[in-house]
């Protein structure tokens, strides 16, 4: 089946010819593609004080370009997280790569800040398309190993955000460094078409019926079953908090930790800002289990967050190192065992249905409270607003480590 032929939801010929890749490499791709295009939007997090003097930013305007790109990607998960239900796995990634290549190109050539916020909005119409196609790939690819299917995603898609901020860093040292990065990145994305394009894809799982296939791919109501909804809610609102945490590391933690550490080196700011990223992206390798690991992670990621701004109070950058790692272990575990929770009690049928449902309301915790601290900030300063965010954050992690223990313990009398 060609990728036009996926696009016009139109059933697979027999004598198809193509790559017939694979488990393993399937599951590569599936994984790669995610990553990559969470890498390529969290290349400019270094890139922001950059930006800011070159194009006369205010906080506020660096923190509604980094929100762009998340209303954007909730949109487009609202709209068309349903997508590859219908027109496969394969066609949905290859969407995905062409509007992130888009997004890199117009991102790179801003000169103001609504351009600046159009190459972020398709930057996470990219990631949205991504999200919901290899989730459902990596669940459909191990069928009979889901726990491990939700730790493939969850790695990549920490992993990708984790990465990006520390690519962009080292990229930026090349000439033209808010350019450079894109471009290189730019290559990478388009080497990605030729495996997918070549592959041989799987029917899609909901194919259409009737003379009017398009209906299909018409914005659904999000629905959960009532056996998935407790779960699903307690995902979101892990999902929630932890997001707005690894917003916070990827618009304005970059000059909040420049006086910590007392330096302007772009490569060491996106790896200090990706470094919460990066424990919770390690963090889905270690096998933790037991019925108080959820309110356990929770109580870690409260404690460590806090101690972000006991690190800038006491200019301790060895504090703020301890913090940023506490925070992305504890939310990585605690994201993850709820994440597989609810998506081993989602059939099949709606997996990316509802998979895409929680992202959307975990990428709103990216949007909105980071707006919110961007204001704060213009109004209060960078060292006041950050306390308070940080203050708030802590206290909802306590809180919900405090009513999923409560949990925990009534199953266990």
């Amino acid at each position: 089946m060609t990728v036009f032929n996926e696009l016009r939801m139109r059933p697979a010929t027999a004598g198809r010819q193509g790559w017939d890749a694979s488990t393993t490499a399937r599951l590569v791709m599936a994984g790669a593609v995610i990553f990559t295009l969470l890498v390529g939007a969290n290349l400019a997090t270094p890139l922001y004080p950059l930006l800011q003097a070159n194009l006369g930013l205010s906080a506020l305007g660096v923190t509604a370009a980094f929100a762009s790109y998340v209303l954007a990607l909730v949109a487009t998960l609202m709209l068309a997280g349903h997508w590859s239900d219908h027109i496969g796995r394969r066609a949905a990634l290859i969407l995905a790569v062409l509007a992130g290549l888009a997004g890199s190109w117009v991102f790179s050539q801003a000169e103001n800040l609504v351009a600046l916020s159009a190459g972020r909005a398709l930057q996470g119409v990219a990631v949205a398309l991504a999200t919901g196609a290899s989730a459902a790939a990596l669940r459909e690819l191990l069928p009979t190993r889901p726990e491990w299917a939700t730790r493939f995603t969850l790695l990549a898609t920490a992993g990708g955000v984790a990465a990006g901020p520390v690519i962009g860093g080292l990229l930026s040292l090349l000439p033209g460094p808010t350019t450079a990065p894109y471009y290189v990145h730019s290559l990478v994305l388009a080497a990605m078409l030729v495996p997918l394009y070549l592959l041989q894809a799987r029917p899609a799982i909901k194919p259409p019926v009737g003379r009017r296939p398009v209906l299909v791919l018409a914005p659904r109501r999000p629905s959960v079953s009532t056996e998935a909804r407790g779960a699903f809610w307690l995902a979101a609102a892990v999902g929630f908090l932890s997001f707005s945490v690894f917003g916070f590391c990827l618009s304005l933690a970059p000059a909040y930790f420049a006086p910590i550490i007392q330096t302007d080196s772009r490569p060491l700011i996106g790896a200090l800002a990706g470094m919460t990223l990066a424990a919770s992206a390690v963090s889905q390798v270690l096998s933790v289990r037991g019925r108080f690991v959820v309110p356990a992670g929770l109580a870690v990621l409260g404690a460590s967050v806090l101690l972000l701004a006991a690190a800038a109070a006491w200019s301790s950058p060895l504090m703020l190192a301890a913090a940023s790692v506490g925070a992305g272990l504890g939310q990585g575990v605690a994201f993850r065992t709820v994440f597989n929770d609810v998506a081993a009690k989602v059939e099949s049928s709606q997996h990316a249905q509802v998979i895409s449902t929680v992202y959307v309301i975990t990428y709103l915790g990216s949007a909105v409270p980071v707006i919110g601290l961007g204001w704060a900030t213009a109004v209060f300063g960078l060292p006041t607003a950050v306390t308070g965010f940080v203050v708030l954050c802590s206290a909802a992690a306590l809180a919900l480590s405090a009513v999923t223990l409560r949990t925990a313990l009534q199953r266990t009398a």
